[in-house]
């Protein structure tokens, strides 16, 4: 640019952002150097997490690099294209964001294990050692599957593929729990009730 004697940073964003789907490295520096304060912002206001945000605002680079084309000055400005795809992008972002569920292999240990320590007994209340209780019940892959879904939010899919299982018996190891834990927490109140 500099060759026909006047600054990329002069240029409209829609030169700016045409500049960047055919690949010239001054202009999508400036593109980037133009948007990358706004991106973030959205990015971080969005994710609450910097690190995340980085990742983001990189992400919505490339996809803007990538549908530079696509772009229709009438349906809005660069700018707000650009920042709905970082608000796009962010949501996804915290949507695959999950707790990292303990092993499956490690399940086995947990779901056997019912609060017996005076500090666990005074830390626990009533229901939840019921609850404990009633799933230590459980046959081991419906319990597997309960805590699965119910705790770690994985879907019957991912279980599915964790247990190397068709997704209707995973489906089915969650439903049959379910159904079993209802009946025995309410069995479990009523005898409470009727003392």
């Amino acid at each position: 640019m500099q060759r026909f004697g006047f600054s990329a940073g002069r240029l409209p964003d829609e030169a700016l952002l045409s500049g960047l789907a055919t690949g010239d490295p001054e202009l999508a520096v400036t593109f980037v150097r133009r948007f990358q304060h706004t991106v973030f912002g959205v990015a971080v206001a969005v994710t609450g997490d910097p690190q995340l945000a980085e990742d983001v605002a990189q992400q919505t680079f490339e996809r803007a690099w990538r549908h530079a084309q696509v772009y229709d000055a009438r349906r809005g400005s660069v700018s707000t294209w650009l920042t709905t795809i970082a608000r796009n992008l962010a949501i996804d972002a915290i949507r695959a964001r999950r707790p990292e569920p303990v092993a499956p292999e490690d399940l086995d240990s947990v779901l056997g294990a019912v609060s017996r320590t005076p500090e666990q007994y005074a830390l626990a209340d009533e229901a939840s050692t019921r609850l404990r209780a009633a799933v230590a019940e459980l046959p081991r892959e419906q319990g597997r599957a309960l805590v699965m879904a119910g705790i770690y939010g994985m879907t019957a899919q991912q279980i599915a593929d964790w247990e190397r299982i068709p997704l209707g018996t995973a489906k089915t190891r969650i439903r049959t729990a379910m159904g079993k834990l209802r009946t025995s927490l309410a069995s479990s109140k009523r005898g409470d009730d009727g003392q």
